[in-house]
């Protein structure tokens, strides 16, 4: 678990200081591949087959991968390749940045057009630029670049954080489409809501932890009564609803040192803070697990 805080430590280090790196973030290799399948075949069900197959075979491969580097050397390339895949995988791009570039932009029609860079992948409307629609749309955007790689590498390692990265872009990215099929994408998209589901809902109590407990909570709980569909399914709505919740009961409380919740700009500052805030505690909760395992 030790290793496990450092090689998340040294990635968000490397995401800070070295920004440009992002750009090795590059996953045109996968439509490059399908693309490549699709006319070796000529049989429209054998891509698709290969596209919901991809993510199991890059797990194994990546899993053997770090099998072998782990009995090399004491370790340390293991623990390099499994730091080069959580930084491969994380992101792909910087959302720290992306939040930066509406609030720092000099006019209206600039922040518009930024705003834009937080919509998730595939979304056919344009992100309106009021409060309630930009939190919603950054928190989503954390959990699939930061919370949900992060909670998947720590339970599963590298090949972890690199399988649920395959899905979201399978799932999700528009420039998949054409190799994937309805079915086929139905379930890819059900495979990224069962990887989302249990980070997505340990972000949520650690929102409620970091932010106005009350808040969240109520409307945690008031969005699956509204719902009636109960705590164990498959909707992840709950997310937006609760981060609203508690980003208005930051600002109201004067979090930052306003108190407009209907400032898009007021909203989306208060919400980059208590996702550090919330990333923090992520952090705090594996050191806690670490120091356990090494007094034990």
């Amino acid at each position: 678990m030790a290793q496990i805080l450092l090689a998340v430590l040294l990635v968000l280090a490397c995401a800070y200081a070295l920004p440009d790196l992002a750009r090795w973030r590059d996953f045109s290799w996968l439509q490059v591949w399908l693309a490549q399948w699709t006319r070796a075949s000529g049989d429209a069900a054998r891509p698709r087959f290969a596209a919901v197959l991809l993510p199991l075979l890059l797990f194994v491969v990546c899993e053997l991968i770090e099998f072998v580097l782990d009995h090399v050397l004491f370790g340390l390339p293991g623990f390099a390749f499994a730091v080069v895949v959580l930084f491969y995988c994380w992101g792909p791009r910087d959302l720290d940045a992306d939040i930066d570039a509406v609030l720092q932009a000099p006019d209206s029609d600039r922040r518009l057009a930024a705003a834009q860079a937080l919509r998730a992948d595939g979304a056919a409307a344009p992100l309106p630029f009021e409060s309630a629609p930009l939190v919603e749309a950054t928190f989503a955007a954390a959990l699939s670049r930061w919370f949900g790689v992060l909670f998947w590498f720590v339970v599963l390692g590298p090949a972890g954080a690199l399988g649920y990265r395959i899905v979201q872009l399978l799932a999700r990215h528009p420039g998949f489409a054409d190799h994937i099929d309805a079915n086929q994408g139905e379930l890819l998209e059900r495979t990224a809501r069962i990887l989302d589901w249990a980070p997505a809902h340990l972000v949520a109590l650690t929102l409620a932890l970091v932010s106005d407990f009350d808040a969240v909570i109520k409307t945690w709980r008031d969005y699956h009564a509204a719902h009636g569909k109960g705590y164990f399914t498959l909707d992840l709505g709950f997310l937006g609803a609760i981060a609203k919740a508690g980003i208005d009961a930051d600002v109201e409380a004067g979090d930052g040192y306003a108190s407009d919740v209907s400032n898009p700009l007021v909203e989306l500052a208060d919400a980059q803070r208590v996702l550090r805030r919330i990333l923090v505690g992520w952090l705090a909760l594996i050191a806690l697990v670490a120091l356990i395992v090494l007094t034990h």
